[in-house]
């Protein structure tokens, strides 16, 4: 009977540490905890999952940035994500926003707001951007996050700003949080 019992104890503990480690396709964190087990002696199990690094992910949290195979577009392509639930922009808005930028033909990272150490959005004129932001966050709403795939002719053309880590003539790739508008 000792042997059934210890048997027993070991599947429930087996099993339970095996749907702890189960993640849900939920996009909201949350921390699972092990049920407890029928002897003292077996610790409670806590996992915390990690952020969800893609570029849809969660809003509000730094996202991966992909470039797609292939030539880069020659129009502004842009993409919701995550669509929001708050106001659209329009072109002569300010907004706060958190966002990742890539150059298409390294993959590399050039600049991010949430690189500043303070976790805080940027704020800014839509009217003092590139063109290829002002027409591109259109129409976004507030919560929202939004790909934009933005060609040379809308970005920085054959100058960019020296020491900026684009290349002339660079396809820009940005992930931006609408964090709000105003």
């Amino acid at each position: 009977m000792r042997h059934l019992r210890t048997v027993t104890v070991i599947a429930l503990a087996v099993g339970t540490l095996g749907l702890a480690g189960c993640s849900s396709s939920s996009s909201s964190p949350a921390t699972t905890a092990a049920a407890p087990s029928p002897s003292s002696t077996t610790p409670s199990v806590a996992i915390t999952p990690v952020q969800d690094p893609s570029p849809v992910g969660t809003s509000g949290t730094k996202p991966t940035v992909t470039v797609p195979p292939g030539t880069p577009p020659t129009g502004l392509e842009s993409t919701d994500l995550i669509v929001g639930t708050g106001p659209a922009v329009t072109t002569s808005d300010t907004v706060s926003v958190q966002y990742v930028g890539v150059a298409w033909s390294t993959g590399k990272q050039f600049d991010a707001s949430w690189n500043d150490g303070s976790g805080q959005p940027v704020t800014f004129a839509l009217s003092g951007v590139i063109p290829g932001w002002t027409a591109g966050m259109v129409g976004m709403k507030a919560g929202g996050r939004r790909e934009l795939i933005i060609p040379p002719n809308l970005a920085y053309g054959a100058n960019p700003r020296a020491g900026s880590g684009i290349a002339a003539n660079e396809t820009l790739i940005f992930i931006i949080d609408l964090v709000s508008i105003g």
